[in-house]
């Protein structure tokens, strides 16, 4: 049974989705012609507006520079998963891995802590820690359902966006980023627009604690009892061979594999990033967390936890494919943005949903248009491009809480993240599983993270 779920799932995917650079053009056309058929706007040369308007989107600095940040807290994020102290924490945590059960509960509980903090690094912690469990499994003679557990490797994706990488919320927490996106609302109620949202209003909110909490406990509960039903699986692992050789070192090569020099500056970096935590921000702590602070630290922590700088840029070439989808596709949903904001579409959808909501429906039809959203468009910063205008626009027409309205855009996005396997891709080649295989369990997590979070905005 559970077999032919994974196959309708897979028809589906293959059937109806292509890539998402794919999406992500058709989704620049839609706009394009929704915008010149109904956006309430004057001119005697549409189209060419339209086309302007797109252009001068795509090319907005400020939100290029929202793509690097996101694309470094990725690439910092894999590469600190790469370090020996990761390698060995994770071994520590095989201990406890005994079973199908044991392993999917122990891999998504540190999976889920680990997505709180980096949504880089939880991809790759959770393909890794998956990994091992298999190859401890293969070497110790035990059977496991290795779909599972690699299921259970990608439930980071589950709590990302309401986390410290949060896309949407680190970006809301800088001065001047509200503002800049509420463009197009009416000045009496841009007036009441804070100038930033800091974590204590988002990531460390009680709704939001509520939800981390609900996830953390419930979700490997449910894994562990599902674990103890579930046939064991036949696990194929191909082979991962890394050389560490290296040639006779001369002159300033030393100082490439100094252990001594990369302790150094991690040591340095992490320290003053901890000086602006506890110094500099000690009055508002909160503060601290804005992208290039947290991009900071992570560079301090990876640099700290390599064994030289050659194995620290060694981590960063294996990471940095990763973000190629963010650097060519955020540009394409930054033009989607310039499209809606400038043709005045925002405000016309804006409209639509204050005309159907109220203080308590608004967050949930939020959270469900999120999800559907991010199966078109399975990046956080970028739906945040599209979908951060309407949200402001809208909560400030119905005078509900802007930060309650953002988590339910940010758990609607990371909710479908278990159907939309794009960010599964590190996760399937570490493995060596398919998409298929982990879709059924992936569902099943969705449907009960969709109950945690819509009981949460309904409670809050």
């Amino acid at each position: 049974m559970a077999k032919n779920f994974a196959n309708r799932f897979e028809w589906w995917f293959r059937t109806l989705l292509p890539m998402p650079f794919t999406i992500a053009l058709i989704l620049t056309l839609i706009t394009f012609i929704a915008a010149f058929l109904f956006a309430p706007f004057e001119s005697d040369q549409r189209a060419i507006d339209l086309i302007v308007m797109w252009e001068n989107g795509m090319w907005n600095g400020n939100l290029l520079v929202f793509a690097v940040q996101m694309m470094l807290i990725l690439i910092l994020g894999h590469v600190l998963a790469l370090s020996p102290i990761v390698d060995r924490a994770i071994k520590k945590g095989l201990y406890l891995c005994t079973d199908t059960a044991s392993s999917a509960a122990i891999v998504s509980f540190f999976t889920i802590l680990t997505g709180y903090f980096n949504w880089g690094l939880a991809l790759v912690f959770g393909a890794i820690f998956a990994r091992k469990v298999a190859e401890q499994a293969l070497k110790n003679g035990y059977s496991i359902n290795y779909p599972m557990v690699g299921a259970s490797g990608y439930v980071g994706l589950l709590v990302w966006h309401g986390g410290l990488s949060g896309s949407s919320l680190i970006k809301v927490a800088e001065p001047g980023h509200l503002r800049e996106m509420a463009q197009n609302v009416d000045l009496q109620k841009a007036a009441f627009i804070p100038d930033v949202l800091s974590f204590e209003q988002t990531v460390f909110s009680s709704m939001n604690a509520f939800v981390f909490v609900a996830t953390l406990l419930l979700i490997p509960l449910a894994l562990f009892l599902l674990g103890k039903r579930v046939k064991p699986s036949k696990i194929s692992l191909s082979s991962k061979t890394t050389s560490t050789q290296v040639h006779d070192l001369i002159g300033i090569e030393k100082l490439d594999h100094s252990r001594i020099a990369s302790k150094l500056v991690g040591i340095f970096l992490v320290g003053f990033a901890f000086y602006k935590l506890f110094i500099i921000h000690q009055t508002d702590w909160l503060a601290f967390f804005t992208p290039n602070n947290i991009n900071f630290t992570l560079l301090g922590l990876g640099i700290l936890s390599h064994r030289s700088f050659h194995h620290f840029i060694g981590a960063v070439d294996e990471a940095i494919g990763g973000v190629a989808g963010i650097l060519i596709q955020f540009p394409l949903y930054f033009g989607i943005m310039g499209l809606m904001r400038s043709s005045g579409m925002v405000e016309w959808i804006s409209d639509f949903f204050v005309q159907i909501s109220n203080g308590t429906t608004y967050p949930i039809f939020t959270f469900i248009s999120a999800g559907i959203i991010n199966i078109f468009v399975p990046s956080g910063g970028g739906q945040w491009a599209v979908q951060g205008p309407i949200i402001i626009q809208a909560a400030s027409e119905l005078d509900v809480s802007l930060s309650k309205c953002i988590l339910a855009m940010a758990y609607g996005d990371q909710v479908t993240n278990m159907l939309q396997p794009f960010w599964a891709l590190p996760l399937l080649g570490i493995t060596g599983l398919k998409a298929r295989e982990i879709l059924p369990y992936t569902a099943l997590l969705f449907l009960l993270a969709s109950v945690i979070f819509v009981a949460a905005l309904l409670i809050f």
